[in-house]
Order: structure tokens, then sequence, then C-alpha cells
């Protein structure tokens, strides 16, 4: 009787718990505060998921971003254009900024908004390997037209032929336009992927500003030029709708307004919220540290050398699984991230290289080729914005593996100076390690090698013993102290 009406009370109490949820309006709060990558990107779809879900009013995102990746800004853009719930990107706090692709994803929100003494602009792509696209070019005279300008194209041919005087007709002026872009060489950086890159960045951000309404000639401007407004200023350009001082506030002003969403517009209904707040959880933080660049690169130097320490040595075990588990982990991170395979190619070339100066020394031939190809491919496996492996790791692996090959060259020298040993005998009188604790029969370490071994008395762990004698296969052993 006791355990019904106890099941009795507990139904009522979930089922008000339930009730209250869903009558509850709800404004959901996200952070963006680093580099738009992998990570991020799954983290905001998530995020929508969950807003979606729960019937949310509205998704806050607050973001402070120097930019990141194009293919991860486009999923989170694509999410938020087909979302049913609207989404308000807030540059914010205070000093914090929406550079390169936080333009795009301020563009394509449904609200935009920014705190005072933030700022947003320089969305000029930057191509995965370096180099500037002609958004960027620099003002001298190589690359430019005999006025100065730049060579004339489509709309502007007609101005292309400053060289004419103002009594000469149009034709001449045409003319004269076509004879400039025949003659002037291209711009700096200006190759043809660089301008279907840069073309295709306008374009983008330009529709995405046709949708919402807002300035899609200065969203072209600061994809050209690499402009930078303040908040204040994006306000009076109609480059965003709120400037509030937080999220309160954001609600406050926005409230009334129409969005156009991907199933038609909506009034927009933020007062009285509950305003709950989704920060990254461990999934979330994990997924951002192994695709950093730097631990990606250092996780794949791990794994690489963790099996070629297993190879020279089986049966550590221990250097293996390490390994293998670091490559896996390098290799998802990989997946995610723009990475070059040629640089990735040339760092494997270089370490295979490094690694057949350990077990073929040339007297250094292989080793400098391995670590000049690694070096070359560190440097170019990975420019995109925001996401470059440091220099100074790369320097670092660089001298030690420069420093390996030191050791085994000298080492190598070493040994052809010593007179040759061969044979089994050799090795009776040789100190070695017990692999086990163990009594009668066991294994120990010599040289690096596993070897069975007998022994007349109990051995520990670590223990050093003598070898006294070799019977095939098996070692037969003593402990040290005894020896002597």
């Amino acid at each position: 009787m006791l355990a019904s009406l106890l099941c009795l009370v507990l139904g009522a109490f979930l089922a008000w718990q339930a009730q209250a949820q869903q009558g509850e309006r709800l404004a959901l709060v996200m952070t963006v505060d680093d580099a738009i990558g992998p990570a991020i990107s799954d983290y905001f779809t998530r995020g929508l998921s969950l807003a979606e879900e729960r019937e949310a009013e509205i998704v806050v995102v607050a973001m402070d971003t120097p930019g990141g990746l194009d293919a991860s800004m486009r999923t989170m853009i694509r999410a938020m254009l087909t979302a049913s719930v609207p989404v308000a990107i807030y540059v914010s706090p205070a000093g914090s900024r929406a550079a390169s692709a936080g333009t795009y994803l301020l563009y394509a929100s449904h609200v935009a908004a920014m705190a005072p003494a933030t700022h947003l602009g320089s969305a000029t792509p930057v191509q995965l390997g370096g180099g500037g696209l002609p958004g960027l070019e620099e003002e001298q005279d190589e690359g430019r037209g005999d006025d100065g300008q730049p060579p004339a194209q489509d709309s502007e041919a007609d101005e292309g032929a400053g060289e004419e005087t103002e009594g000469e007709e149009a034709e001449g002026e045409e003319a004269g336009g076509e004879d400039a872009e025949q003659t002037a060489p291209p711009r700096r950086g200006e190759t043809a992927m660089e301008r279907k890159v840069l073309e295709d960045a306008v374009a983008y951000i330009r529709s995405l500003a046709q949708r919402h309404d807002r300035n899609a000639d200065w969203a072209e401007q600061a994809v050209r030029e690499a402009v930078n407004l303040t908040a204040r200023e994006a306000l009076e350009q109609d480059v965003i709708d709120v400037v509030a001082r937080d999220v309160e506030d954001l609600l406050t002003q926005i409230d009334g307004r129409r969005v156009v969403m991907d199933q038609g517009e909506r009034t927009l209904a933020t007062t009285e919220l509950t305003i709950e707040r989704l920060d990254p959880d461990w999934r979330t933080k994990l997924l951002a540290v192994i695709t950093n660049p730097n631990v990606a690169y250092f996780l794949m130097i791990i794994g690489f050398y963790g099996l070629i320490f297993e190879l020279s040595s089986p049966g550590s075990l221990i250097p293996g699984t390490i390994g293998i588990i670091c490559l896996l982990l390098a290799l998802f991170a990989f997946q995610l991230l723009p990475i070059n395979y040629a640089g990735l190619a040339l760092i494997l070339v270089g370490l295979g290289l490094i690694v057949g100066e350990a077990l073929m020394p040339s007297f250094g031939i292989l080793g400098i080729g391995g670590i000049v190809a690694f070096v070359i491919g560190s440097v170019i496996l990975m420019d995109a914005e925001n996401l470059r492996i440091s220099l100074p790791m790369i320097g670092g692996i660089a001298l030690l593996s420069a420093g390996l090959m030191l050791w085994v060259v000298t080492r190598f020298i070493g040994l052809r100076r010593q007179p040759a040993k061969t044979g089994q005998d050799d090795m009776v009188g040789s100190e070695a390690t017990a692999a086990e604790a163990f009594e009668e029969q066991g294994h120990v370490r010599l040289l690096g090698e596993r070897w069975n071994a007998r022994s007349s008395e109990p051995l520990r762990k670590g223990q050093v013993v003598r070898v006294t004698a070799v019977d095939g296969l098996t070692l037969v052993v003593e402990p040290l102290d005894k020896a002597h």
C-alpha cells in the first residue's frame, strides 16, 4: 500500500516537472571563444539540435573568434540557416571580435548583435599553403598597369585606357583598355585558383547579407580589402541589428523583431525568457585538444617513434601500445583538419630515412636527407588560418631527430673500430636483466633482446644476472652477486 502511494506521488511529481519544462520559454546561450574548427562546429550543431528538441525561443551565441576553417564555418552556417530556432550571434564580451569566419557567421545569423568595444571584419579567405589573395595585394608598381592601377577587368575595362587623352573617343579608350589587359602583368598572388576562391567567398557573403537585408557592399569590401568596423560603425552601416550591453539587454531589444527563417518570417518574443547556458562539455574540449594542429602533429611523431621502438625491441608492449593509440588519434585529427598530403608524405619519408639511418648507418647521408624532408613537410603540412604548427615545435623535434642520428652514427663508428665478435660463446660472462620474477624458467633481456633463461635460484624482476652458459636458445644465468 505504501509502495503504491509512493509510486503515485513520484509519478505526479515527474508529470508536473515535465509540464513545467514544456511550458517554460527558454533562451539557450552558447559560447564560442576559440578558432572555428571541427570541435566548435560539433558543439554548435549539437546545441542547435538541443534547442530544437526543447523548443527554445532563441539561441544566443556569445562569440569571440579570430576566424577558422572554411569547412567548419560552412557547416555551422548551413545548420543555422535550416534551423527551426532563431539564432542570434552576439559578439561579446567587450574587447571581443568576429574576424574572418566570424564575420560570415554574423551575417548568416537571424539576429546580428555586438557588445560595445568589439569589432568585426577581415573576411578575406586565406588559402591553404600560404600566400595572399587579390584583396590584400600590396600597393606596388609590379603587377599593375601603366597608370598605376590594377589591370582593367569587366566594368573597369573602360578605365584601363588612362593613357589616352581626354579628346579621344570611347573607341580609342576601349582599345587602350584591351591593350592594357594584354600587356599588364598579373597582380601579385592573383592566380586563377585564388581568383576562384575570392569570388566564391564574395558571392557567399553577399548571399548571406541579401537573405537578412544587411549591407552587402560592405560585406564584399570586408572580403576583398579585409576592412573592419567597430560595433557602433557596424550598426550605423546596417551590418548588424543591435548593440547590446549583455544578453538580457539583447533579448529586450530584439523583442518583436521579424526575422527570416527557412520556414518563413517569424516574430521574436524574447521577453521573460528563462536563460539557460550550454557550455562546451568534455567531448567538445577533448575534440578541441586533439584537433589542435600542434597536438595532432605531436601525437603523430609519438605514435611513429613508439611503433619503431616496439619493432626494434619486440615484447616491450608499452611503446607499441602508446604508439598505436597516438597514431590513431593523430589520423582522426588529420581527417578533420585541412592538411597538405604532400607535407604529410614528406614527414613520413623523412622519419623513414632517419629510421633507415639507425638500422643501416650511412654516415649521415640518410639521416640528413630525412631531417630536411621532415622539416619541409612539417612546415607545409598545415597553414590554414589560425591553424598552424608551431615553428619552435618543428625545430625542437628536428633537433631531437638530429641528435638521435648523431648518436647512431658515432656509435656505429665506435663499433666498427672494435674487433668483430661472433658466436654464442661470446655471450658467456655478459650481464643481463630479469624480465620478470621467476624460478628456474623465465626470461631475461640481453643487449635489447628477450631471451629464454634458466636459473637455479629465484630471481626478482629487474635483477641483474650473469650468463654462465648457452644451451641452444636458452641462457643459463645466475645472480650477479653470487657470481662475485
